[in-house]
């Protein structure tokens, strides 16, 4: 995956837009679902390698504090954008480059192997195919991707802290999960699982 910028943005930011210095898992499976998705099986992803040098710029942009929620919107209530105008600033990352290390879990219902469905993945990937065109974070971003080249990661080792892991959607509402978070070499390890956090009120 590559593309000129990107925005993986840290939740626990809520003011200003502050990118993980690197793809979070959730990103990476949002790409990888845009390119090939089956309701039989899930995205795993294991480890993302970091194939560009880390660089950041900063972007301003207009955002509407004004939300119409669905059925106001269907009652013809508009969003006045001139008087909820505000101003917000965005840390985002510069030319980036990611090579994404995934597996296929199977769910109960599935009906093919695994190696199947990572045939058609594959397949796909070389004949350019998607469902929607991938984006590195945020939809601003749009995406590229390609076939797997032998590019080395940047050699770069360092600790990024906390880094988003999942987001959960349960009955009583929406949980994250966290991991510890390393670039080691160049490649960042995922955890199986993730830390569980309740979220934080908006």
């Amino acid at each position: 995956m590559w593309g000129p910028g990107a925005l993986f943005t840290r939740p626990e930011l809520k003011v200003e837009r502050v990118s993980y210095p690197v793809m979070t898992p959730t990103a990476a499976i949002g790409v990888l679902e845009s390119i090939f998705w089956k309701p039989e099986f899930s995205w795993v992803p294991v480890a993302i390698d970091v194939l560009a040098p880390i660089a950041q710029f900063t972007q301003r942009r207009n955002e509407s504090t004004d939300i119409a929620s669905v059925d106001a919107a269907l009652a013809g209530r508009t969003v006045d954008t001139a008087e909820h105008r505000t101003q917000r600033n965005a840390v985002c990352l510069k030319d980036v480059c990611y090579r994404i290390h995934a597996h296929v879990e199977l769910r109960d219902h599935a009906t093919k192997p695994a190696a199947a469905y990572r045939d058609q993945f594959r397949k796909r990937v070389k004949r350019g195919q998607c469902f929607h065109q991938p984006y590195l974070g945020t939809r601003e971003f749009s995406a590229y991707f390609g076939t797997v080249d032998d590019r080395e990661p940047v050699p770069l080792t360092m600790a990024f802290g906390t880094m988003l892991h999942s987001v959960h959607h349960d009955p009583a509402g929406v949980r994250f999960s966290w991991f510890d978070a390393w670039l080691q070499a160049g490649r960042m390890m995922i955890p199986r699982t993730g830390k569980t956090a309740a979220l934080a009120e908006a």
